[in-house]
């Protein structure tokens, strides 16, 4: 062999190794991964679903008829809105979105409590009829149907999923109260017969067995799984409230919306209830929700439309549109 030709055959022979070596090895597809852009899921811990959700987003310019409100378990500059025409995203308090292409009517809108994408609904398919109990684990985007519910299937308005034990969920229909021990795929019918209206329920953040009811006459607790009923706030006691949320790092403080006294706040666990600065004649408060991460932010949904932001825990008010 003539030494000149030596480097060439050795650097012919190091290259068809290496194209060997690279065809050999698996394939793999890119993955788009969600993670947290602010902060950790610290609440009750946090498990992430992969999942493309921006690419799953569609502008919008604006919302009717809204349904449930909840801010991201793992991002807090997402907010939800569950309305009769579709789920919608708000993104840093200025972008609104449509999540996926669904224009069902989401009622009963509940996030899970401690697994990011994990959203669970009741309500009206676009084409009619009730959808019973569904859960997406995709931010939104897709839904799969785990329970028709009791004499369903239900159509839940009001519905909640306890962050004290995510596998017990609460929802009302058709004048009872319903409630399961696995995640929502099986319900029963809880024993009180005794509660003719509901207009939201809000599961204890301690205890599983705990469910608080606001309604018509003030608001209501069942410290057994909703078998039984005793008034919760003697100072709200016969005014109609419209909804309660409690701040998820101190279970002594709370907002709730209700007529005639509109926004206020509790420090005490609903002993005394103060006004806030979101006057009642900006328009009545009917979902409220705080963020996990922090809870000084907190947001409220208006009739007419509204979305009001705090960050001082609720006392001042900012509104978004």
């Amino acid at each position: 062999m003539n030494k000149k030709f030596l480097p060439y055959i050795i650097i012919g022979i190091v290259a068809v190794a290496a194209v060997v070596i690279l065809a050999s090895r698996p394939r793999t597809s890119p993955r788009a991964v969600t993670t947290p852009a602010e902060g950790t899921c610290s609440v009750n811990g946090c498990s992430l679903v992969e999942t493309n959700t921006d690419s799953n987003l569609y502008p919008i310019d604006t919302f009717t008829h809204a349904h449930g409100l909840a801010v991201d378990l793992a991002t807090s500059s997402k907010v939800y809105i569950a309305t009769h025409e579709g789920l919608y995203v708000l993104k840093n308090d200025t972008d609104l979105y449509q999540v996926g292409k669904s224009k069902d009517d989401y009622m009963g809108f509940s996030l899970h409590p401690s697994q990011a994408n994990v959203i669970f609904s009741s309500g009206h398919p676009r084409t009619g009829g009730n959808i019973g109990v569904q859960k997406s684990e995709d931010g939104g985007v897709n839904w799969q149907k785990i329970a028709k519910g009791v004499n369903g299937p239900v159509d839940f308005h009001a519905m909640t999923v306890s962050p004290a034990n995510p596998d017990y969920l609460y929802g009302w229909f058709s004048g009872t109260l319903q409630k399961s021990r696995d995640g929502g795929k099986t319900w029963a019918v809880a024993a009180a017969k005794n509660i003719n209206q509901l207009i939201s329920l809000t599961a204890d953040r301690q205890n599983p067995n705990r469910v608080y009811a606001s309604t018509p006459r003030g608001i209501i607790v069942s410290d057994d799984g909703g078998d039984s009923w005793n008034v919760w706030s003697e100072q709200l006691q016969g005014s109609v409230v419209i909804a309660l949320a409690f701040n998820p790092k101190n279970a002594a403080e709370a907002l709730s919306s209700s007529r005639p006294l509109g926004l206020t706040k509790t420090k005490d666990g609903g002993k005394t209830w103060a006004k806030t600065s979101l006057s009642s004649s900006e328009g009545e408060v009917i979902h409220l929700a705080y963020d996990p991460q922090d809870p000084s932010r907190v947001y409220a949904l208006l009739d007419e439309h509204k979305l009001y932001k705090s960050t001082d825990g609720g006392e001042t008010w900012t509104k978004l549109r």
